[in-house]
């Protein structure tokens, strides 16, 4: 039946989701794309808060604002992580 795959979302009420599969399926598919579309807003996030920083006057609201999304992207990059570790095993292990 193959391993449990943490999907890059949680539920409507906060909670992790996970799938059970080959990661062949559609579900596995969509979870391929939208980790994609996490890892590339965190780029483009991380890019323009440096340049945000580099500016002279930045205020406080703009500051708290870049914090929340930065925090948010952190997180979704860290389960990113987190599932793609999960499913490269442990060191040494044979795939398959």
């Amino acid at each position: 039946m193959g391993e449990a795959r943490l999907l890059p979302w949680v539920s409507p009420e906060g909670k992790t989701c996970f799938v059970l599969g080959d990661g062949e399926g559609f579900v596995s598919r969509m979870a391929d794309r939208v980790e994609a579309v996490q890892l590339d807003m965190a780029d483009e996030l991380v890019a323009h808060a440096e340049g945000m920083l580099g500016e002279s006057k930045v205020s406080e609201r703009e500051l708290r604002f870049l914090a929340g999304h930065l925090a948010r992207a952190l997180r979704d990059v860290r389960r990113v992580a987190v599932s793609r570790g999960a499913r490269l095993g442990e060191p040494g292990d044979t795939p398959g």
